[in-house]
C-alpha cells in the first residue's frame, strides 16, 4: 500500500519528522538571534534551540521529529513555521503533513503581482482579468476588465477595492442586473476567506468603512453568512453596450497569501461576445 495522505499516517509522521530536522539543519542560530557558540558538530540550530524558540519542550519536540504519534496544535505548527523561518509553500506542506488546513498569513509587505501574472492577464486580450490581494483590492487588471467593469485607473486612492465598489459606488452597483445577489455572494465569499485576518488593522478598517457607508453592508455582515462561490455566472447592464451575460472563475495564484485571479468568460447569451468585441476596439484609455 502506498503511503498517501489518508492511507498510512505513520509515513506521513515520519515525513514531517525529516522535513522538521531538513528545515532545523538549514538554518545558523545567528538567523534567530542565537550566539555561535561552541562545539557544533553539526550545522544548523539544535532540537533544544527550536523548542524554546516556539514554546515547547524539547523531549515533546523531540518525539515529533522522531514521528511518534502525537498531534501538534495549529498554534503549535505555525510557531514552528516562524522558528524555522518557512515560506508560505513550506508552511503549507507542514500543515498538509499533519492533516491541518494552512493557517494563512497576511503577507508581511506590500502586495506585489509579479510579472509572469501580470504578461498572463494582460495575455487574457479577450477575458476580462482581475488579481485581487488578501483583503480583494484590485492589484492588477487587463484592458478588457477595464473597458467592461473598471475604469480602475480613474479612481480616486492608491488601490481600488472590489467590495469598495459594490457597495459603494453608485455607478458599479448599477453595472450588476441583480446586484443584491451578487453583492450577497462576494460578501459570503469574503467572509469565508477573511478568518486569517479578522483582527488587523487594514482589514478592520475595510469593514468598519463599509459599514458606515453602505446601509446594504451594515445589515448583511452582522448575518455571518459563509460561501465558497469560486464560479459561477454574473449578468451585467453596461452602459455602452447593453446587457451581457459573463461566466467567471476565481482562482488561487502566486505564492502570496489570499492572492487571486478572477476571469470572465463571455458566453452566448445577450449576444455577449459581439458586445465584448464592439467594447475593446474602443480607442485605448489613458493610463
Amino acid at each position: 500500500m502506498s503511503d498517501t495522505t489518508t492511507g498510512n499516517p505513520f509515513a506521513r509522521r515520519r515525513e514531517a519528522g525529516a522535513f522538521l530536522r531538513s528545515r532545523r539543519g538549514r538554518l545558523a542560530p545567528s538567523e534567530v538571534g542565537l550566539p555561535q557558540g561552541f562545539r557544533r558538530r553539526t550545522p544548523g540550530l539544535r532540537r533544544e534551540e527550536v523548542a524554546m524558540l516556539a514554546g515547547v519542550g524539547t523531549t515533546w519536540y523531540t518525539w515529533l521529529e522522531q514521528g511518534r504519534e502525537i498531534q501538534p496544535s495549529n498554534d503549535v505548527l505555525s510557531a514552528l513555521a516562524e522558528v524555522l523561518r518557512l515560506d508560505p509553500a513550506e508552511r503549507h506542506h507542514l500543515f498538509s503533513l499533519y492533516d491541518r488546513p494552512a493557517q494563512e498569513q497576511r503577507p508581511p509587505d506590500e502586495e506585489h503581482v509579479g510579472e509572469p501574472l501580470r504578461h498572463m492577464v494582460d495575455g487574457l486580450t479577450e477575458q476580462p482579468a482581475l488579481v485581487l490581494g488578501w483583503r480583494w483590492d484590485v492589484l492588477a487588471w487587463n484592458r478588457a476588465a477595464e473597458l467592461l467593469i473598471g475604469p480602475y485607473a480613474e479612481l480616486d486612492g492608491s488601490r481600488p477595492n472590489v467590495l469598495d465598489l459594490l457597495f459603494s459606488d453608485p455607478a458599479h452597483r448599477r453595472l450588476f442586473i441583480d446586484w443584491e445577489n451578487v453583492a450577497r455572494g462576494a460578501l459570503a465569499t469574503f467572509r469565508a476567506e477573511s478568518a486569517p485576518y479578522i483582527g488587523d488593522p487594514d482589514f478592520e478598517e475595510l469593514v468598519a468603512r463599509l459599514t458606515r457607508l453602505s446601509p446594504e453592508f451594515a445589515a448583511w455582515w452582522p448575518q455571518h453568512d459563509v460561501a465558497h462561490r469560486l464560479a459561477g455566472t454574473k449578468r451585467l447592464d453596461h452602459p455602452d453596450v447593453g446587457r451581457m451575460h459573463f461566466a467567471f472563475s476565481m482562482l488561487a495564484v502566486g505564492d502570496q497569501p489570499g492572492m487571486k485571479l478572477f476571469v470572465f468568460t463571455a458566453v452566448d447569451e445577450e449576444d455577449t461576445p459581439r458586445k465584448l468585441s464592439q467594447l475593446l476596439k474602443q480607442p485605448h484609455l489613458a493610463a
